[in-house]
């Protein structure tokens, strides 16, 4: 068949709708996905009115019994999953083309030996020789090199007997490829296809991209992210050769070698030339996977965060942290989900006065079980929510337009507003109360507001802008000022930090990158004919003529646009949260811009879908999973073939990627009062409500967390008709110093106060980025100072006996030296 787009477009549209009917649990399951984007928005007409609109979430979220979901949260899936997330469907014919081009080459080489067969030094001869081969002009004959270099890589599985040994040949041959300098010459190679305008040209005539477009980048790819991914895992079994081999490799990616920028920047710059519509040939997806396994191996997972906190706390000489966050959620148990339902209280209309009525047994019944709430975790907090009323679902309705006015600027220009307040600075901490999951905190700003008002009260005086008298500060308060009275900072040279640096002036333009490519895979958003296309690298040369064919398609387009919401929510995650550990600031820089990138509602977009379907689809065919599909011949395409995937109750990628989009939201709204009315004017509460459906109990912490910061400016009402929310809140949510979060009396939640703040942080940023970057260079282009005064009052650094001979050498240098001015005039 032909390959314009608008054919692409209605081939994928059927290949997504009929996949998606073969899984009921799919999110949209049994209606038309618009563009393949699965927002279950179908041909068939469909009845008006409110009428409709309730019958069909209560068909779609009424009455699923969802069970407890066994998951541990970690830094990624299992060694096996990481893998074979990087091949999509459509490319598993290239397995054997890699293959071929292998014993092709070997043969030529090595007689009557297979690889397997060799020793150490004669696979180190010929990766030797593969890598001079690869130096050839001929475009095609290196592309052959290149595939044979990526069968090593694969593990060469044809002298294989099962997955297991896959797996481990693969490991071992991306340290022997690694060891023999295969890395830097590939990455030669990308440099020379990033730069290869010819192609970008090429790619730009076409009326459709497909994978054909991307056949050199995607070889070279996959061979540096098998051999990052392989050589990231550690194994208490290796050696000590392939230890030092991994430091020395997370060295040479972290910084840069021989004035080039560090690797994860190359990246970088191939995602905002791909959204910028110069690139559309670029496989996105290998390249997001790439940069988020390059961001994790050389700044580290969620235990070495865990682990710098305990260091950096004790160079400091900060008391240790009381708990490990993921540790105390994994202990946790998950509450029963709530029957669909939305708060009485988000549209802010009391019940009528009959139905108040009718409730006040229940009500007694209520205030008699607050008495246990400190048993933890004990009973159905959710059984006996409200039901929804019309004028709630009308309100739903206004938010999910309200959403898609905001993404729609995500396509054009983002808006740039002043960001909120500043961020918490914990102190001691206390130990846990009895039934609580959480030890509490206090903020130093709550501390300074306690003294104030004591000082106020019992001795009628404050100290105003007095820095020097700190009689009466806590001890945090005499640390802060003796930091600020010392001298010019000392950076350290960190990975985060040299990260940092190489980020930091194209920084807007990156974080704009991953989010257009996040909305474009988002499962709710609606396919524009000026969006990008994310799908050039799983698309074939030749749309499916038949159902089976368009149904594998589909489920390989959807299992392609979850993989890439998964690879972008860890790595913005990843970076948040090693910024924030590196300095305060670039963590806030980067919050800002994603702020100023719609990234809020984009997110809340994201979760305004049937999440606990989105959770359980399986968008797989795991006889085509590798490495699987190189062990056994592939089986002949059938309905039960597409059908037979893992016993799993869930998706891991889809509920990892949900949790990672739900703690990236907690960042950007903690203790910002302007952005968490974001949340509240986006209706978010409802949103987030349906979400804890889920019964995972990180999950639903991180939704409770959301809840909570918006129940001052929800309102009394809502407050009332959502008890049994409100003490999922107190059970599972961390608890702080003079925390009235159920009152709505908090003094920092004035909305006057709120473009103050903004402005503040922004400032504070702008000059911590002045300050401690934009130092001017010493080289002929820098600026030359023309005021005497300011020469003259410079400091030079003399010899300690130069003021007991400095009459002698202004007599000698200066007084009884003839100054030539024609001659200087001359030389300038």
């Amino acid at each position: 068949m032909g390959s314009p787009r608008a054919d692409s477009v209605e081939l994928l549209e059927r290949a997504a709708d009929e996949s998606r009917m073969e899984d009921p649990a799919a999110p949209g399951a049994g209606t038309l996905p618009a563009n393949g984007n699965g927002n279950g928005k179908g041909k068939q007409a469909a009845p008006k009115g409110r009428e409709a609109f309730r019958s069909q979430r209560r068909e779609s979220e009424g009455s699923v019994d969802c069970p407890t979901l066994e998951f541990e949260y970690g830094d990624a899936d299992g060694h096996a999953a990481e893998l074979s997330e990087l091949y999509s469907y459509t490319e598993n014919l290239e397995f054997t083309t890699n293959r071929r081009c292998f014993e092709e080459d070997f043969k030529t080489q090595v007689q009557g030996k297979e690889w397997l067969e060799l020793e150490e030094d004669a696979q180190k001869a010929y990766v030797m020789g593969l890598l001079d081969r690869l130096e050839v002009v001929n475009r095609e004959q290196r592309l052959k090199v290149a595939r044979a270099v990526l069968y090593l890589a694969q593990g060469t599985f044809g002298e294989c007997d099962s997955e297991v040994d896959v797996l481990h040949w693969s490991r071992y041959n991306c340290f022997l490829l690694y060891q023999m300098g295969t890395f830097s010459a590939f990455l030669e190679l990308l440099h020379m296809e990033i730069d290869n305008s010819q192609a970008c040209s090429s790619t730009l005539r076409k009326p459709a991209t497909s994978i054909a477009d991307s056949t050199e980048l995607r070889v070279l790819l996959s061979v540096m992210y098998l051999m990052v991914e392989n050589i990231r895992l550690e194994r208490e079994t290796d050696s000590y050769r392939w230890r030092t081999a991994r430091e020395t490799f997370r060295t040479e990616l972290s910084f840069s070698v021989h004035n080039e920028e560090p690797f994860a920047l190359l990246l970088f710059s191939m995602v905002t030339k791909f959204c910028s519509g110069l690139a559309p040939h670029f496989p996105i997806k290998k390249v997001l996977l790439l940069l988020w396994k390059v961001v994790m191996f050389t700044l580290g997972g969620f235990e070495h965060l865990q682990a710098l906190k305990i260091q950096k706390r004790a160079e400091l000489g900060l008391p240790p942290l009381a708990e490990d966050s993921i540790q105390v959620v994994k202990s946790m148990r998950a509450a029963s989900p709530p029957s669909y339902t939305l708060d009485l209280g988000e549209s802010q209309l009391a019940p009528p006065p009959s139905k108040l009525r009718g409730r006040r047994g229940s009500r007694r019944q209520l205030l008699t079980k607050q008495d246990s709430l400190d048993i933890y975790n004990e009973r159905d907090l959710f059984k006996t929510e409200e039901p929804a009323t019309e004028e709630e679902e009308e309100s739903v309705g206004d938010g999910e337009r309200t959403l898609d006015g905001e993404l729609d600027l995500l396509e054009q220009d983002p808006l740039v507003p002043p960001p909120p307040s500043q961020a918490p600075l914990s102190t001691e901490r206390v130990a846990f109360p009895k039934g609580l999951p959480w030890a509490p905190k206090v903020r130093q700003k709550d501390i300074e507001h306690f003294l104030e008002m004591s000082r106020n009260k019992f001795i009628g005086f404050t100290l105003g802008q007095d820095t020097d008298t700190l009689v009466g500060l806590p001890r945090p308060i005499h640390e802060s000022v003796k930091t600020l009275k010392q001298g010019e900072e000392v950076v350290p040279e960190t990975p985060c930090e040299i990260l940092y640096q190489g980020m930091l002036y194209s920084l807007p333009q990156y974080m704009i990158a991953l989010l257009k490519i996040l909305l474009a895979a988002a499962p709710t958003s609606k396919a524009k004919t000026d969006s990008i296309n994310i799908l050039a690298d799983v698309l074939p040369e030749e749309m499916p003529i038949t159902v089976l064919q368009s149904m594998k398609l589909g489920i390989d387009v959807n299992r392609h646009k979850e993989i890439i919401v998964k690879s972008i929510s860890a790595l913005l995650l990843l970076l948040l949260k090693h910024f924030r550990l590196n300095h305060i600031y670039q963590f806030e820089y980067v919050s800002q811009h994603l702020v100023f990138a719609n990234c809020i509602p984009l997110i809340l977009k994201f979760f305004n879908q049937n999440i606990l379907s989105y959770i359980t689809s399986k968008n797989s065919i795991s006889v085509l999973d590798y490495p699987c599909c190189t062990i056994q011949d592939l089986p002949e395409l059938t309905t039960e073939s597409l059908e037979a995937g893992d016993n799993n109750q869930f998706c891991w990628r889809n509920l990892f990627s949900c949790i990672n989009l739900l703690r990236l939201l907690n960042k950007l709204t903690k203790w910002k009062h302007s952005r968490t009315m974001m949340l509240v004017v986006f209706k978010s509460a409802p949103i987030l409500k349906r979400a804890l459906k889920v019964k995972q109990a990180m999950l639903q912490l991180y939704v409770l967390k959301l809840l909570k910061i918006q129940t001052k400016y929800l309102g009394r009402q809502w407050r009332k008709s959502n008890m049994k929310t409100m003490s999922a809140i107190y059970q599972k949510v961390r608890h702080r110093m003079n925390d009235d979060w159920a009152y709505g009396n908090d003094i920092d939640a004035r909305p006057w106060d709120f473009q103050a703040e903004e402005c503040t942080l922004r400032a504070n940023i702008e000059a911590f980025n002045s300050r401690r970057y934009d130092r001017p260079q010493d080289s002929e282009f820098s600026p030359v100072d023309n005021c005497l005064q300011s020469v003259l009052g410079q400091r030079l650094d003399l010899p300690e006996d130069f003021h007991y001979s400095y009459e002698l050498w202004l007599e000698r240098e200066v007084f009884s030296q003839p100054i030539c001015w024609e001659e200087l005039l001359q030389n300038y």
